[in-house]
């Protein structure tokens, strides 16, 4: 029986540990029959080079920083290069975020501009940088998948993250927008919280772990990335033809319940 994915051409960003969720998309994309190309930049590449070696078919790892013009440049060329010529992207998966320590925590109401702006540019605009870098490559029926953290509520710690955030999620509608005329979905991921580097790095993030497995109808683990991934395959898949511009929470039932 040929996988959700079978044939396939995927672009993950975002793989950095094998914890990550981004590494358990690209995990379950190549067992249900994806081809898969990994991004990574600067020291954090040769990370990505080792961690790509733990995937069931080691996988080629390209440069792009999403701040920097030259990378979004020469990504079409570099993921090409490992595709073969002419070859189409089917799906991109944006899994990249950073805010600067001073505005998360209790630094809303001192955040600076200069950080506020590295904020919104790494963990919002970065999708529309992505998927624009991508365009000549992506194939009619291509999907882009995101992962969020709902930006519905205002959180504890999560301060200017969650306003970039919430910044990413109408970037995803607008662009749901722009690209359905190319039969180009987009569709973002909200996970419930999940112990990964990026979470670490969120001062008080353990605040989350507790209530939410309190909370949570079906239950939550935040040692397991699994199934915020397995709904990213699932969008990246032929069986979501004609959804874009949702948002799918993966978190347990937790944004549908009152305290």
């Amino acid at each position: 029986m040929a996988g959700l994915l079978e044939g396939k051409r995927l672009l993950v960003t975002g793989v950095l540990t094998d914890t990550s969720m981004a590494f358990h998309v690209a995990r379950l994309a190549q067992e249900q029959g994806a081809t898969v190309v990994l991004s990574s930049f600067g020291r954090q590449m040769r990370i990505t080079e080792v961690i790509a070696r733990r995937l069931p078919q080691p996988a080629p790892v390209v440069q792009l920083d999403v701040s920097s013009a030259d990378d979004l440049a020469a990504l079409a060329g570099r993921t090409t290069e490992h595709l073969g010529e002419g070859a189409k992207l089917d799906g991109v998966v944006h899994s990249i975020g950073f805010a600067p320590q001073a505005v998360m925590g209790d630094g809303f109401l001192s955040a600076e501009w200069n950080d506020v702006s590295t904020a919104l540019q790494v963990s919002a605009f970065s999708l529309q940088s992505l998927v624009v870098a991508c365009r000549p490559l992506l194939a009619p029926g291509a999907g882009v998948v995101g992962l969020t953290f709902d930006a519905s509520l205002a959180w504890p710690v999560y301060g200017w993250m969650g306003v970039a955030k919430a910044a990413f999620e109408s970037v995803s509608r607008y662009l749901a927008r722009e690209l359905g005329g190319e039969g180009v979905r987009c569709n973002l991921v909200a996970a419930g919280p999940v112990r990964t580097t990026a979470a670490k790095a969120i001062p008080g993030f353990e605040a989350f772990e507790s209530v939410w497995s309190e909370r949570a109808p079906l239950a939550w683990d935040v040692k397991d990335p699994v199934p915020p991934a397995q709904a990213c395959v699932a969008l990246l898949s032929d069986w979501f033809p004609k959804t874009t511009g949702e948002i799918v929470h993966v978190d347990g039932g937790v944004h549908a319940v009152g305290a």
